[in-house]
């Protein structure tokens, strides 16, 4: 089994019951899972939609990097997501990302893995960092919290906060 890390995003109907029902669906096929706690971020790319609320998972899977994408697409369908009628960078129900899988570098048409966003993302630095401050990109070797201290504000805060961009853990 090889440590998978996962991100969740969810700005549609009750985003907070959505990402532990998510949760506990992944829980079903993956050990000793762990959860960031619960981050609101405003929307980026196309920014006329709700705040999302955002979360990272970290445990142990059996399933290879394509097995699970597949495992992912089924929980998310049944969560309410549609991908075919969904635009792209849209609302959705529930949003769930292979951010990474042990130390492999997976370069695939429907897959890429480090996820190729994340290092510019604050809603997948910040929640990343709060469980394993000391994580290192498998492609650079540097910390993520590199990448973090290096991004501008992007409106991100604690669940709950109303403080955007909480200064790093």
């Amino acid at each position: 089994m090889e440590r998978i890390w996962l991100g969740l995003g969810s700005n549609l109907g009750d985003s907070p019951a959505l990402i532990r029902r998510a949760t506990e669906l992944l829980g079903e096929h993956c050990d000793e899972l762990r959860s960031s706690g619960l981050w609101r971020s405003r929307a980026r790319y196309n920014t006329e939609q709700p705040d999302f609320v955002n979360a990272v998972l970290t445990g142990f899977c059996e399933h290879g990097p394509a097995e699970l994408l597949g495992l992912i697409h089924e929980i998310e369908a049944s969560l309410g997501r549609d991908r075919a009628s969904a635009p792209p960078k849209g609302a959705r129900t529930i949003d769930i990302d292979i951010l990474l899988y042990g130390e492999r570098i997976v370069t695939q048409e429907e897959l890429i893995i480090p996820h190729p966003g994340m290092r510019e993302r604050k809603f997948v630095l910040l929640p990343l960092i709060e469980l394993d401050a000391g994580l290192k990109d498998p492609v650079s070797g540097r910390l993520f919290l590199e990448y973090l201290a290096q991004l501008p504000p992007q409106g991100i805060y604690p669940l709950g906060q109303g403080i955007y961009d909480a200064p790093c853990p």
